[in-house]
């Protein structure tokens, strides 16, 4: 990834050193933005897929590069289209539109996905990114019980019938994924 001049004038205009974070910070932050899917251009059901961020209290995954904690949400706070969810967050109400499955929701209004450690944190995910209505939790089950815990943003409310992937991908250790608990929630309006 390359440092955009975007980014460099925003920080130069927002009076932040571009000494306090690393080229390659401040490309990943520059990143998170709708053109590719925050991070996430390639969806969870297609090979080759990877989280464009993690977002929780534990310890991030190896290999995702937006941890969304209190130092990278600083510097993004000052990027004009991700911010990191604010805690509390006030949210308007979600219903559950299906839970206990084993299959995630697979459709063309994907917005992006991540990782988290609750439910919550993906509530809190849909409610930071604008236009987000939809999201879909479950856990992507590998070899040996290792699994990540989902989080799949969309723009339009899907039902049972749009969960379509059910793991099914080869593995390098040679292992085949499956999913579990998923669960989908919406909401009656879009965050803005």
């Amino acid at each position: 990834m390359r440092f955009s001049t975007f980014s460099a004038f925003v920080l130069v205009a927002t009076g932040v050193s571009a000494a306090n974070f690393s080229t390659e910070t401040i490309a990943t932050a520059a990143a998170l933005n709708p053109g590719n899917y925050y991070g996430a251009p390639t969806p969870p059901w297609n090979a080759g897929h990877t989280p464009g961020w993690y977002y929780g209290n534990g310890n991030a995954p190896l290999g995702i590069f937006s941890i969304l904690d209190s130092v990278f949400c600083g510097l993004l706070e000052f990027l004009p289209f991700f911010h990191c969810p604010k805690a509390p967050h006030s949210s308007p109400p979600y219903t559950r539109a299906f839970y206990n499955l084993d299959c995630g929701c697979e459709d063309g209004s994907y917005l992006t996905y991540g990782l988290v450690e609750v439910v919550e944190d993906c509530q809190a995910m849909c409610d930071s990114i604008s236009g987000c209505i939809f999201y879909n939790t479950y856990h992507d089950v590998y070899a040996k019980g290792y699994q990540q815990y989902t989080c799949t943003l969309y723009k339009k409310v899907l039902t049972v019938s749009s969960a379509k992937y059910c793991g099914g991908q080869h593995q390098p250790d040679g292992s085949i994924n499956h999913i579990a608990n998923s669960e989908g929630y919406y909401k009656t309006s879009p965050t803005a």
